[in-house]
């Protein structure tokens, strides 16, 4: 098995490649998916000390990621980001017991203090 990663998920790839040169510049080894499927089907929390998931994509939404890996031994702590502001997604994505909910657009020392937060930092 290869070193821990920070898994990316986001359908956007300026995000997905944004974020994946951020948490590079952390010190952190990253591999990216540009959907929650695409995560499932190629194992990806096979390794990954850290999840950093979009809300909003289309098929699987981030949080109903969140819910299919808590069912799974020991899931890797996650991270919710969206650029969505309505009340309702919010609550949802605060419920789902992610370690942080980053509302886009963030800065790196706030991304940072979620991966604390995660305890991998």
């Amino acid at each position: 098995m290869s070193t821990p990663a920070i898994c990316i998920i986001d359908d956007d790839e300026s995000m997905r490649l944004a974020l994946e040169g951020l948490v590079r510049s952390f010190g952190f080894s990253a591999r990216t998916f540009m959907s929650a499927e695409d995560f499932l089907a190629n194992g990806g929390d096979d390794g990954c000390c850290c999840i950093i998931t979009d809300i909003q994509m289309p098929g699987l939404s981030g949080i109903e990621l969140k819910h299919r890996l808590d069912s799974r031994p020991n899931p890797a702590p996650v991270i919710l980001i969206t650029a969505r502001s309505e009340p309702r997604i919010h609550a949802q994505a605060r419920a789902s017991g992610a370690v942080c909910l980053l509302k886009k657009p963030f800065n790196a020392d706030t991304l940072l203090a979620c991966l604390k937060k995660a305890q991998i930092a």
